[in-house]
C-alpha cells in the first residue's frame, strides 16, 4: 500500500472522528457549525501541505531518474561509438596489411 493512501486514510479517520465528536457534543449549533468549518480548513491546510510535499519529493524523483537515463543513454553512445572505431581500427589494419 503506498504511503499516500495510507496518509489519505488516517487524515479521513481523525476527520470523521473530529466532526462525530464536534456533533455530539452539547453546544449551540453555531458554536458546532464553527467548530466543524475550523477543523475542516485545519484538515485542508494540512492535506495540501502533505500533497505539496509529495509533489516536491515525485519531481525531484522523477529529475533524478531522468538524469540517470540521459546518462545510461551517453554512455551507451559512447559505447557504440568506441566498438564502431574499433572495428574501423580492426578493418583498417586487415586491409593494410594484404595490401
Amino acid at each position: 500500500m503506498s504511503s499516500g493512501k495510507v496518509i489519505l486514510g488516517v487524515l479521513g479517520g481523525f476527520a470523521a472522528g473530529a466532526i462525530l465528536g464536534i456533533l455530539l457534543a452539547p453546544d449551540k449549533g453555531t458554536n458546532t457549525r464553527k467548530m466543524i468549518s475550523k477543523k475542516g480548513g485545519d484538515y485542508l491546510d494540512n492535506l495540501k501541505s502533505k500533497f505539496e510535499d509529495f509533489l516536491v519529493t515525485a519531481t525531484n524523483d522523477l529529475e533524478y531518474v531522468k538524469s540517470e537515463a540521459e546518462n545510461f543513454i551517453d554512455k551507451g553512445k559512447e559505447k557504440v561509438k568506441d566498438v564502431k572505431d574499433e572495428i574501423k581500427n580492426k578493418a583498417g589494419e586487415k586491409f593494410s596489411t594484404q595490401s
